[in-house]
């Protein structure tokens, strides 16, 4: 019996090292997010909570991270003036990641005055480069902070509404490009990046995130949209765990940008397709940028070996929205 036992101890070894490195090679191997119970999202929940820590009317939430001094430092990355931007075109045709596509009417077409156009957008979502303001997640009756969730009304939010921001976030940004530590063009729709994977970019990219810093992680998606077409990133997406909010609290992350919807797909978490959401937008208080176009910028980094970068970035001005679209900046 012993040596059949071993045998078979030694061939489910053999697979199972072989499908860790094909996962770790790219994500050619179905992977599911570790489990993680609704229980345990609770918890995470009340120890990364930020409610408090900046006074009982915060309204900006880890943006309190980005100080003047933060932004001098920012202004201080910029060497050669290269400008590039991490949004996504307007995707006006609908698609399997794109239920609901850009609207665009043009008026005063073909005549001898001037043109027009108006836009129609259902921003939030898994296509459209968009930033999420503090009124966007809430959870029993609550938002950030514990602000009341009947603040959120027909003609927009009372508070945490994104013309909170409308002075801008200028701070430092570090691109953290999982495909280039991992060796692939891109990740496939099933990998989950986790805490440990964060921490290898910052052992071979040789960069400390810092507070107030602005991390956006490359998953590589519109890479592999242009490589192999549309695929429902609503529904198996690559990104990150939920437990990365730690690793992100640990460092004083100012703000997250992603080129997905920020969590992975399916999310591992019990009850909540994005607890990300959760735990940054309702517990830490952290805008999140969705969606980004982080294809350029990634190809700007390589090519300077230089991973940070100058951020700029204004959302609209809208009273009480929940968000907006947004072309985020890096300038090196």
């Amino acid at each position: 019996m012993m040596p059949n036992m071993n045998r078979i101890a030694r061939v489910a070894l053999a697979a199972a090292l072989c499908l860790y490195a094909a996962a770790s090679a790219g994500g050619t191997v179905a992977a599911q997010a570790r489990p993680v119970s609704a229980a345990t999202l609770e918890a995470w929940i009340e120890e990364l909570s930020n409610w408090g820590r900046w006074g009982p009317d915060d309204q900006l939430g880890t943006l309190n991270l980005v100080t003047a001094e933060k932004r001098r430092e920012a202004v201080d990355l910029v060497q050669d003036g290269v400008s590039v931007s991490l949004a996504r075109d307007a995707e006006k045709v609908e698609a399997a990641d794109n239920p609901s596509p850009w609207i665009h009417e043009m008026r005063g077409v073909g005549g001898g005055g001037g043109s027009m156009d108006t836009y129609t957008i259902d921003y939030h979502g898994v296509i459209h480069t968009h930033l999420d303001s503090l009124c966007h997640a809430g959870r029993e009756g609550q938002l950030y902070n514990g602000i009341p969730q009947s603040t959120v009304r027909e003609d927009g939010c009372a508070a945490l509404g994104v013309d909170r921001f409308k002075n801008g976030i200028i701070t430092r940004g570090i691109l953290i490009d999982i495909p280039w530590l991992r060796g692939v063009d891109y990740l496939e729709p099933d990998v989950v990046i986790y805490s440990e994977d964060l921490d290898a970019w910052e052992e071979k990219s040789g960069v400390t995130i810092r507070p107030g810093d602005a991390v956006f992680i490359r998953t590589g998606r519109w890479a592999r949209r242009a490589a192999v077409g549309p695929w429902n990133v609503g529904a198996q997406g690559p990104g990150p765990h939920a437990s990365t909010a730690h690793w992100f609290k640990a460092r004083d992350v100012a703000i997250v940008g992603t080129d997905v919807g920020t969590d992975v797909r399916p999310s591992g978490v019990e009850g909540a397709g994005f607890p990300l959401h959760d735990l940054l937008i309702f517990a830490m208080g952290m805008p999140l940028l969705d969606n980004c176009d982080l294809e350029a910028i990634s190809r700007a980094a390589r090519a300077r070996g230089r991973w940070e970068f100058m951020l700029t970035a204004a959302p609209l001005a809208v009273p009480g929205g929940t968000g907006s679209p947004i072309n985020p900046i890096g300038i090196f």
